[in-house]
């Protein structure tokens, strides 16, 4: 049996570490594609002599182009400009529009029929980028928010009642960014739903945590974001993929009527499997749980209408 083939445009940090866990886990031949001279050929070339070591026989290949990415089952886009002093966020969104762009044709005009996923932020609003370029039905363009969010919200549950991380479910819907909708009633430790094993007040403190996981660790490491645990979210989506696995899943899917919001790439509980997204899990909220979501997605909205639809 072919072993499945994996893209992974953006030879960064997220890149190049999704394409270590995507290597060690052998799920598939990889494509580390970069427009960096050198990069991602020297990045593939030092995972390809790891493999004795750690075992695995999946293949890598780096590249400047597109042509080596050809038939590619899966591609993970995690390219883009990380915002710069001064630049606003209308600026960013127009640049890494433009280069989301022009990566999914490229994709496309190698591979028929691949699924996306989508790393670029905001992330968003690169997912209305990629499936308008890419022509690909809503099932099989799917962005990476919120199982990072989830796995951000569980490190900060298991850590107050000191339990292992996996008896913690979460729960986060909406947009990437601070207005996502972090659910404390829907999040559990071995099934008992977290408002029973906690104050309100040292709720609150997580879900304020959670939102804003990702500027605590800019913020620490001055330089650059996260790279680590987005990376093993991105590649957590690819294995229920590949490995038909139907995981409930928290994604940015394209909704058409779920939960009340139309055409719009909106943070929701999915099942993830073979071919893509299989279903949108829709869940009773209460109204206040409701109006968050539907002030996230205002929040999409502006951003997408920016870049015109």
């Amino acid at each position: 049996m072919a072993r499945k083939k994996i893209t992974v445009v953006g030879a960064g940090n997220v890149g190049a570490t999704a394409a270590q866990r995507l290597v060690d886990k052998e799920l598939g031949d990889v494509v580390l594609v970069d427009i960096i001279e050198g990069m991602p050929q020297g990045k593939a070339l030092d995972l390809a002599e790891t493999a004795p070591i750690e075992g695995y026989d999946s293949r890598l290949a780096g590249t400047n182009g597109y042509k080596e990415t050809q038939d590619s089952d899966i591609v993970v886009i995690t390219s883009g400009l990380a915002r710069k002093p001064g630049m606003s966020r209308d600026d960013l969104l127009r640049t890494n529009a433009g280069i989301v762009g022009s990566v999914t044709e490229e994709i496309m005009r190698y591979s028929r029929n691949p699924i996306l996923i989508v790393v670029s932020n905001p992330l968003d609003a690169m997912c209305h980028v990629a499936m308008k370029k890419s022509g690909l039905p809503r099932n099989r363009v799917i962005g990476m928010a919120g199982v990072l969010d989830s796995a951000r919200m569980r490190c900060f549950i298991a850590e107050a009642l000191n339990v292992s991380v996996e008896n913690v479910t979460a729960f986060v819907l909406g947009g990437h960014g601070d207005t996502m909708v972090p659910l404390p009633r829907y999040s559990t430790v071995a099934g008992i739903p977290l408002p029973d094993l906690m104050p309100k007040d040292q709720i609150d403190k997580i879900v304020d945590r959670t939102r804003n996981g990702g500027a605590e660790i800019v913020s620490l490491l001055k330089t650059g974001s996260a790279y680590y645990a987005p990376s093993a979210a991105t590649v957590e989506m690819v294995e229920a993929i590949l490995k038909d696995k139907k995981k409930i899943l928290p994604c940015a899917a394209y909704l058409e009527g779920e939960y009340g919001i139309n055409n719009l790439f909106v943070g929701v509980p999915v099942k993830l499997g073979a071919n893509g997204i299989e279903d949108i899990i829709q869940i009773n909220l209460t109204a206040e749980e409701r109006a968050d979501l539907q002030r996230s997605a205002a929040a999409v909205e502006e951003l997408v209408s920016v870049l015109g639809r």
